[in-house]
This record gives C-alpha cells, structure tokens and sequence, in this order.
C-alpha cells in the first residue's frame, strides 16, 4: 500500500509540474518583487527535493530515510570536540594542580634547608671563633711562660730598654718594654714602664695601646717626674683617637693634679686644649 501511495503522489507531483512548466511558456508580465522571488525559489528547491524523495521511493520500494543535513552534523562533531576538549583541559588543569603542590612542597624543604645551613654555618663560624681565642689565649700564656723562664732583674731590664729609646730604636724598645711590663709590672718600676711603653705604641700610631698603657701608668696618679707628661700623652691619644671631651677632662685633671708640672708640660698642654677645642 505503501508503495502505491508513493507512486500516485509522484504522478500527481508530475503533472503539477507539467502543467507549471506549460503555464510558463507563456508569456507574461512578471508581478513578483525581490522579495517574492526569493521565496518561489525557495519553494521551488523544496519542490525538487520532494520529487527526488519521491522518485527515490518509488524506484527501491523501500522506505525513505531522510539523512541529517550536513551542518547539523558538522555541529555534532564540532559538540563532542567541545566536550573532549573540556574533559583534556579537566584533565590538565587537575596535573597542574599537582605540580603547583609538589612545586610548593619543594620550595618550602628548600627553604628550611636553606636556614638549617645557616644556623649550622653560624654556630660553626661561632665555634670556629672560639676555637681561635682558645689557641691564642694558649699561644700567648706559652710565651708568658717562656718570657717568665729568661727573666732577669728588672732594673737591669729597665735600663736596657730605656737605653734602646734613647738610641732611637723605637721598634725594639716596643719589644723590651713591652716584656718588661709583662714580666715586671708589679715592681717599683712597672708604672714607669708603662710610661715609657707608651710612647713606644704613640710613635707606631696604636693610639689605644698607649692610652691604656698611660692609664695604667698614672694608675693612683704618683708623684713623679714623668707623671704630668704621661697625663699629657694620655689627653693626646684620646684626641687622637677622636674623644675630645675626655682629652678636655684629663687635661684639666692634669692641672689640678700636678699644679707645679714643668712649663714645658704645660704650654703643650695648652697647645692640646686649643686642638680639642676645650672650653675656657
């Protein structure tokens, strides 16, 4: 029944045609706008499908399939490369993820590394300075020792250091009042050697050796012949070593103490005030 259903509407598709065709040999005046074309062209293209729909049942005897236009199946296509792209950038997106978190992991066991190193560098450099104080203390208490072994009576000792001053052989006189204030600076003369080893360390510029060395000098502030210029010396090296203030007050310390200094201690005393600039 099918098939002469399909058969009757291809003959009456045909004779409209036909008739359509005869119709348009005849001459006329065409009425249509743009418009209007268009759309009997569309019609027309719709026409001619259904025709070949048509011919094609009736040619097979089998039922119509009417396939899927090709845009729609391009779309479908163009859908599922969506829907896989999606579940690649799901996937990708999870492995960064991962990585971000190894990557963090990382840095954070590097930087505990990094202050682990660092605390052992500076409890290695920490060890590393005691360890040298140690040997250096160790160093020095041998040379004491060694020092003390060869000692020989102070006065003699005194006497020949003086001497290599007097001679103008500074260096070496650094040398021998300085293992004399060592081995004798407990004697009667151990003040005056620190007098005199410091003006050995003033002409070397070690500034702060002769000021402790003139501080240990006038150490009870002695009546001596040397004391007002050890005071003066000292008020020079704490200039030297740019404390003015306490140059100003030792300088004063020496007028008040030794009054009656010698007129050379006091006009370069003088001198000193003016280059601290102490008050008046």
């Amino acid at each position: 029944m099918t098939r002469k259903i399909l058969i009757a509407s291809s003959l009456a598709l045909s004779v409209a045609l036909a008739g359509g065709a005869a119709w348009s040999q005849t001459p006329m005046p065409d009425p249509l706008d743009d418009r209007s074309v268009k759309r009997l062209e569309k019609m027309e293209k719709v026409v001619r499908e259904l025709r070949s729909i048509v011919f094609q049942g009736r040619d097979s005897g089998k039922p119509v399939v009417v396939q899927p236009a090709e845009t729609e199946g391009q779309l479908q296509g163009l859908a599922q490369r969506i829907v896989d792209l999606e579940e690649t950038l799901t996937a990708l997106n999870r492995q960064n993820e991962a990585s971000t978190f190894e990557l963090d992991q990382t840095r954070r066991a590097l930087a505990e590394a990094q202050a682990a190193n660092r605390a052992l560098a500076d409890r290695l450099a920490a060890l590393e300075a005691r360890t040298g104080k140690i040997e250096a203390d160790a160093q020095a208490l041998a040379e004491e020792e060694a020092v003390a072994e060869t000692a020989g009576d102070p006065d003699t000792e005194f006497a020949a250091a003086r001497k290599l001053m007097l001679d103008g052989d500074y260096d070496a006189a650094y040398v021998a009042f300085d293992r004399f204030v060592k081995l004798h600076g407990d004697s009667p003369k151990g003040p005056e050697g620190r007098y005199w080893l410091g003006k050995t360390l003033s002409v070397r510029g070690d500034h702060g050796g002769a000021a402790g060395a003139y501080i240990g000098a006038i150490r009870g502030w002695p009546k001596t012949t040397w004391a007002p210029d050890a005071v003066l010396e000292l008020s020079r090296s704490l200039l030297a070593l740019k404390k003015p203030t306490d140059a100003c007050q030792t300088l004063d310390e020496l007028v008040r103490r030794y009054p009656k200094a010698p007129a050379g201690v006091l006009s370069r005393a003088a001198t000193a005030r003016v280059q601290a600039k102490c008050a008046a």
